[in-house]
């Protein structure tokens, strides 16, 4: 899966990108604050995600990837749909996102799952370089009043 996206990555962004995948060590991902997600279809990877924290209040979403076999599948959303309730259960009450200007794909994911884009959408992507987004997180049902 790693392979793969990391392939992508370069595909779209060049040599350099590959820098990406080592940005962040693992353990940012590891519970109580991060998470990994991974979907198998047979036991192979098709599609994941993670999030590791970014404030007190805010589940940073990093490397959602599906993978080139499974795509149109709806497999993101559900990846989407899955990091975000985990990070609503491990309490955080807002989740943060960037993706490149080479990936109109998952652009219109994030804007068609609720995501608020906080750049204007009227520039050319890659004048507006990363493109980051947020969305609100409902309240745990077990979080009963202030």
């Amino acid at each position: 899966m790693l392979a793969e996206l990391d392939h992508e990555y370069r595909t779209r962004y060049g040599p350099r990108a590959g820098a990406e995948m080592t940005r962040y060590p693992a353990a940012e991902f590891a519970p109580p604050h991060g998470a990994l997600l991974v979907l198998l279809d047979g036991g192979t990877p098709v599609a994941g995600g993670a999030f590791r924290r970014y404030d007190p209040d805010t589940a940073e979403l990093k490397r959602i990837w599906t993978s080139g076999a499974h795509r149109r599948r709806g497999l993101a959303r559900r990846v989407l749909a899955e990091l975000e309730a985990e990070a609503r259960r491990r309490g955080y009450t807002r989740v943060y996102l960037t993706t490149g200007p080479r990936q109109p794909e998952a652009t219109g994911l994030y804007l068609a799952t609720g995501y608020t884009p906080l750049y204007d959408l009227a520039l050319p992507a890659e004048q507006v370089g990363e493109h980051p987004f947020e969305k609100a997180l409902p309240p745990r049902a077990d979080a009963g009043p202030g």
